[in-house]
């Protein structure tokens, strides 16, 4: 999957943890009638691919929709969404008239059922 849009926040890294787990977060406005604002995390190793990248740049960023359970300690299930970046690179300026490869609406919010 991919989302097309124009950079709006670029996080700094974090390490969390005595393991040293990486995550790096961005935010991507897509440019449609009704614009999104996309969270996409990129961890470990993909952190550094961000580091050419700068707010306001058009780019395409190749993802992974990951979802999880969790049972809090009073057995009450939750469910959780992410989106992972695995690759960026710079949209063509003169795309702007092509449709979305596809349009999320899913709150990436914890959601329970």
């Amino acid at each position: 999957m991919e989302v097309q849009g124009k950079i709006k926040v670029l996080g700094e890294t974090k390490e969390f943890g005595s393991n040293g787990f990486r995550k790096r977060e961005m935010v991507v406005t897509t440019e449609e009638q009704y614009p999104q604002h996309i969270l996409i995390e990129f961890v470990q190793d993909k952190t550094n691919i961000l580091d050419s990248y700068n707010v306001g740049q058009d780019v395409k960023v190749g993802i992974n929709l990951r979802g999880r359970e969790w049972v809090s300690p009073q057995g009450e299930t939750k469910y959780f969404n992410s989106l992972n970046g695995w690759r960026i690179e710079n949209a063509e300026q003169n795309n702007t008239a092509e449709p979305l490869l596809f349009h999320l609406q899913i709150s990436l919010n914890q959601f329970k059922i």
